[in-house]
C-alpha cells in the first residue's frame, strides 16, 4: 500500500473508533465480539484448551501452572472466583499496524477473554472488566475476571 492509502485507511479506522465510542456499551460489545473470536479461536483458545485438559478443568491450577510468559501474567486474586490477566504491552496487531488508537478498541480484548472462558467453562458465569490499557494511556493492560 502506498503511504497515502495507508493514511486514508488510518483516518477511516479512527473515524470508525470515534463513532463506536458514541454507541451504547451493548452495541460496542456486539461490534467487537466477532473480531475477538476470529482473533483467538485458532490460537489462544487452542492453547488454553490444552492447559485446561492438563489441569483437569481446574482454573486455579491452570493459572498457577501457566502464570507468566513474555505475553501475559495471570494472578489469582480470590481462588475460584477472581483473577487478573496482565499484558505487559499491547498485543493487538491493529495497534501495531497503526490503525487502533482508541481505548474503545480494547473491547476486542475483553471480548476475546470472555469468549475463551465461556468456551472452556460453559457451565460458569464469567464477567470481564477492563482495568487499564495501553491505548488508554497505561504502560500495560490489565483485565479482571470474575467467575461464578
Amino acid at each position: 500500500m502506498e503511504q497515502e492509502q495507508i493514511r486514508q485507511v488510518q483516518v477511516y479506522f479512527q473515524t470508525m473508533e470515534e463513532n463506536i465510542e458514541k454507541l451504547p456499551k451493548e452495541e460496542q460489545e456486539k461490534i467487537y465480539r466477532t473480531c475477538a473470536i476470529n482473533c483467538v479461536k485458532d490460537s489462544v483458545l487452542v492453547e488454553q484448551r490444552k492447559w485446561m485438559k492438563e489441569c483437569n478443568g481446574d482454573m486455579d491450577l491452570m493459572y498457577e501452572q501457566h502464570a507468566k510468559s513474555e505475553y501475559y501474567a495471570y494472578r489469582i486474586i480470590e481462588r475460584g472466583h477472581i483473577y487478573e490477566i496482565e499484558y505487559p504491552r499491547c498485543l493487538c496487531y491493529m495497534k501495531h499496524a497503526g490503525f487502533a488508537k482508541s481505548e474503545v478498541h480494547c473491547e476486542c480484548s475483553r471480548q476475546s477473554i470472555l469468549y475463551i472462558l465461556n468456551e472452556l467453562f460453559p457451565e460458569k458465569s464469567v464477567k470481564v472488566e477492563r482495568i487499564q490499557t495501553v491505548l488508554g494511556g497505561a504502560d500495560k493492560c490489565v483485565f479482571r475476571i470474575e467467575v461464578e
